[in-house]
């Protein structure tokens, strides 16, 4: 069996976000309104794959939803300048670890980011 690798992945967000979802605004008090509102993700499938999944509602087989409401109302498109220097990650705890990282590190710079 082919091993599983997972990819780190970043989505815009449209900028309604931060004025419509008060748990966003929260979660982002650095935010000062310059730069954009993201997502950060992690996938074993393509970055892609999984953002179609966001914006289509996924439901898995059992009827378990996949998609993220906020990347599924408010997403616009994959920023692959900030996530293609992530090398695929070998398991899904080291995926999870490195998905914050991301998001923390993006905070820091002063984008809204929601991440799970």
């Amino acid at each position: 069996m082919p091993k599983v690798e997972y990819r780190i992945y970043v989505i815009e967000l449209s900028k309604r976000v931060f004025t419509e979802n008060a748990k966003f605004r929260a979660a982002n008090p650095q935010f000062n309104g310059v730069l954009e509102c993201l997502y950060v993700g992690m996938t074993s499938k393509t970055p892609k794959e999984r953002f179609v999944q966001h914006k289509t509602g996924y439901r898995n087989k059992k009827g378990y939803k996949l998609s993220s409401n906020i990347v599924e109302k408010y997403g616009s498109y994959l920023r692959p300048s900030l996530y293609n220097h992530i090398d695929p990650i070998s398991s899904r705890a080291e995926a999870l670890k490195m998905e914050e990282t991301l998001a923390l590190e993006l905070r820091r710079k002063r984008y809204a980011v929601w991440f799970n």
